[in-house]
């Protein structure tokens, strides 16, 4: 079909420009410049119309550059031509043709919110997510009732300005104590400062305000050095602050600052208190940017002629624990799922790794708020003090990397499963004050949390001891539990221990213990087979309920699928009198997945997965072998495709779907992007009878009053923030949808009894709908600050699984009001609940009116 413009046909070149009254003479025109224009005007319209999107591209740049007045004339199918042709170049890897169109592109329309939009998705898509985010902000900015930038928005808005911003803001207590420190510091003379890692630049103010005469900032983050630019002029500071927009590790003298400087503050610490790189930054500093650290305990040293930092040290502890929720997310749990046995799957472990030994494709740690761990924690022994650092002892700093492993040995306290350590802090600001990140404080800090893969787990008992290893080889903190001492005998763990070895213990052994040894003895082909799971793929993979739901309602389905197959072969005395003919299975899921090998494993059923990586692939195959699944009987989807996004067409040419396995819903809690597109395309690939699974999702909510949530979402209260204008800046990129939420452990208040919000049919498209009000009684007074909201997924009408459920991978999302709403028990409350794509909105409104539920 011929793309044409909105306009009745090609513009007339020569038509008398529109002027008011009085015009300036006209200026000659180029009759050759028209007849380029209009030529190339044309051959762009042929060229789409041939498909040739990259040669209707240049010629579009050809005539907008030359002619500009054609913008608003040719922009929808400027915009088309744009779209298709960087599509075509990300199909075949042409990634930085790609972005050189688009910046062609915001050449001529710098203020185009359909363009922003769109190179922020591709930048999403291949990881560039901060970029992205900026992309999706200033389309929304230019209109900002956009619905898919505000969606693509909220969804990357944590990488834009990250979420503990908010809560550092709301901080009083930190805020306090950190300007506190820094006013003694300036007072004593320390009147030069830089600012490391500035983000809203409220440490950099905090020094000017104490009086210092010099504060210089850095920022990497592009947003947040824009944003510390709008604070600082908000508050007057913009003239006496110099912030730059590069890494303090890029900082030179005198290019960027004049001299060194006598005091540096940072708050570049994140929850394994090195991960951010401040070491490596503060080592640079000490010999690049600041004035020599003060020498011994000379009080008549001029203290405006040395440096300090603000931290001044921290200590490190740390703790042994028990945590089913860690377990789950981090190590295989089980040996049977959806009829399958699981026992050949290899050795499976989450992408977290406490080895001592660096390894770019592990994270040392994961983190976590123990204080909200579903089902909670056991401690198994008493903190322990695994690291002190000085942050002001620049020899300290530089041999930490080579500083001997440290052993530790601690009494085990209570029984348990042994599941991980867990790692905070006390940053010591100065010798006065000091924060504390540990798990019983209130503060805006997580947990740093060290996995322990033991085969199957192991367990601590009192009057063992633990050893542990500290070191930092690569300037992360990793501690690994290498060993227990039990009964004067030690029992190696985190390694493969040596089949003569464990020989060799257990002539002498007790039972017990050449129990614990046999427990975790990794045989070599199990070594062979290691695969790296995502933490939410190895909690999915450990979900009994989910696997049986989905084996039970393939079960249904398949047997009525083969039955009508035999039938028609009769009826038509076809040549499969047998029933030979397989059924095809589609599993679309995202990662891992088990299901096509489950739907396999049900018999005359072929099944495809979309599983992509390799080494996964061959741990289904390994099941596939040790559950008697033929091997042609499982075929890998992505491996037959040339492009990912057309995974939804028919298995063949003669053949369509028995059943197509979509994933509905993301870990985070929201549901995925263009889902209800996938479903219309799914459906018209079924065979008579066929089903999508899920057939239908059902939303459910409830009100709540939540404190927490506000203090995450944005800079609470009318004060400013120790005397400073910067909510107003950083409250800008409130997202209203909180994800990753954990309901069961979320502080608040019930407000009301679960809802029904939305239903989402994938099965009959004609029962949807965008908006809907749902009224609800509140069953106590207070304020409403939030709907939390979860989902029941429907297989079919019987069989259903809960993404609120407690072996659920999946977390819980909410919509945080922009104002609370006070209600008293019994108020009815009006919500309008709207749907934009896969983006779910909430507003509430009170009825006053008491009278019988109504939904």
């Amino acid at each position: 079909m011929r793309l044409t413009f909105r306009s009745s046909g090609m513009p007339n070149t020569s038509a008398r420009p529109k002027h008011g009254r009085r015009t300036r003479r006209r200026r000659r025109e180029d009759p050759a410049k028209n007849e380029l224009v209009s030529s190339s005007l044309e051959s762009a319209q042929q060229c789409l119309f041939n498909q040739d999107y990259g040669t209707a591209f240049v010629h579009y740049l050809l005539v907008l550059n030359l002619a500009p007045m054609f913008k608003d004339f040719a922009r929808e199918s400027f915009r088309f031509t744009l779209f298709k042709w960087t599509e075509e170049l990300d199909s075949v890897g042409r990634i930085q043709d790609l972005f050189d169109c688009y910046e062609q592109a915001l050449e001529l329309f710098p203020a185009d919110e359909v363009i922003l939009n769109s190179m922020g998705e591709h930048l999403f898509r291949m990881g560039f997510r901060d970029e992205a985010a900026g992309h999706f902000h200033k389309a929304l900015k230019l209109r900002p009732d956009y619905p898919e930038a505000r969606e693509n928005f909220y969804r990357v808005a944590n990488w834009l300005v990250e979420r503990w911003h908010f809560l550092m803001l709301n901080d009083h207590g930190r805020n306090r104590k950190y300007q506190q420190a820094i006013h003694k510091a300036v007072q004593s003379g320390c009147d030069t400062v830089l600012d490391i890692g500035t983000g809203t630049g409220i440490l950099g103010m905090c020094a000017k305000k104490a009086g210092a005469a010099e504060v210089y900032a850095c920022e990497l983050s592009k947003t947040m050095y824009e944003l510390a630019c709008e604070v600082l002029s908000a508050n007057g500071m913009d003239g006496s602050i110099k912030i730059l927009h590069k890494k303090s590790l890029e900082m030179e003298l005198p290019k960027d600052i004049p001299h060194r400087v006598s005091l540096v503050v940072t708050e570049t610490v994140d929850a394994g208190l090195f991960g951010e790189g401040i070491i490596e930054s503060l080592i640079h500093a000490w010999h690049h940017l600041l004035l020599p650290p003060q020498r011994g305990e000379n009080e008549f040293q001029d203290q405006s002629a040395t440096g300090r930092v603000i931290p001044a040290g921290a200590t490190v502890f740390g703790m042994a624990l028990e945590s089913v929720e860690i377990r789950r997310h981090h190590r295989l749990c089980v040996s049977e799922v959806g009829g399958l046995s699981i026992a050949d799957a290899g050795q499976l472990c989450s992408p977290v790794s406490c080895s001592p030994e660096p390894d770019d494709s592990m994270e040392p740690y994961t983190t976590e708020r123990l204080s909200r761990v579903p089902g909670g924690y056991r401690a198994l022994t008493e903190p322990f003090t695994a690291l002190n650092i000085d942050f002001n002892d620049v020899q300290e700093l530089e041999g930490l990397s080579s500083r001997a492993v440290q052993q530790i040995r601690m009494p085990v306290t209570q029984e348990g499963q042994l599941d991980a350590l867990a790692v905070w802090f006390q940053l010591h600001l100065d010798e006065e004050s000091s924060l504390s990140t540990g798990p019983q404080e209130d503060t805006c800090w997580e947990q740093a949390i060290y996995p322990v893969y033991s085969t199957d787990g192991f367990v601590l008992k009192p009057e063992d001891e633990l050893v542990v290893d500290v070191s930092c080889r690569d300037a992360f903190l990793r501690l690994c539990s290498v060993a227990v001492l039990r009964d004067g005998r030690e029992i190696r763990l985190e390694r493969r221990p040596d089949p003569q070895d464990s020989a060799n213990s257990a002539s002498n052994a007790e039972a017990e213990l050449c129990s614990a040894l046999a427990g975790l003895q990794t045989d070599h082909d199990q070594t062979k087979g290691f695969c790296m799971l995502e933490c939410s793929e190895m909690a999915l993979l450990n979900n009994r309920d989910y696997h049986q739901s989905f084996y039970a309602a393939l079960a249904k389905l398949l047997p009525k699928l083969r039955a009508q197959c035999q039938n028609r072969e009769r009826d038509s005395e076809g040549d499969s009198p047998d029933g030979s003919d397989l059924l095809y299975v589609l599993d679309v899921s995202e990662g891992f997945s088990l299901l096509s090998l489950i739907a396999a494993g049900l018999g005359h059923v072929k099944a495809f997965s979309s599983v992509e990586k390799t080494k996964q692939q061959e741990v289904l195959r390994r099941l596939a072998r040790s559950n008697s699944v033929p091997e042609h009987h499982l075929e890998f989807w992505l491996n037959h495709m040339e492009d990912e996004h057309g995974m939804l067409k028919r298995p063949s040419r003669e053949k369509l779907w028995s059943a197509i396995m979509l994933d509905c819903v993301e870990t985070c809690g929201l549901i995925r992007q263009k889902l209800m597109e996938k479903a219309s395309l799914a459906r018209c690939l079924l065979e008579d009878g066929g089903s999508i699974f899920p057939a239908k999702i059902v939303v459910h909510g409830m009100l709540v009053e939540s404190d927490t949530l506000l203090l995450e979402s944005a800079v609470q209260g009318q004060e400013p923030t120790l005397g400073f204008n910067i909510a107003p800046f950083i409250n800008q990129f409130t997202v209203p949808v909180h994800v990753f939420l954990d309901f069961s452990t979320l502080e608040c208040r019930h407000l009301s009894e679960s809802v029904e919000l939305f239903v989402l049919d994938l099965m009959d498209s004609t029962v949807n709908y965008t908006n809907r009000e749902v009224k609800v009684r509140a069953t106590s007074a207070g304020r409403i600050t939030a709907i939390p909201f979860w989902y029941h997924i429907y297989l079919d009408q019987e069989i259903s699984v809960s993404t609120l459920s407690q072996n659920s991978h999946w977390k819980q999302a909410a919509v945080v009001l922009q104002q609370p709403v006070e209600v008293r028990a019994r108020d009815q409350v009006r919500l309008a609940v709207k749907l934009h794509k896969s983006a779910i909105s909430i507003s509430a409104h009170i009825e006053n009116t008491p009278g019988p539920m109504e939904q």
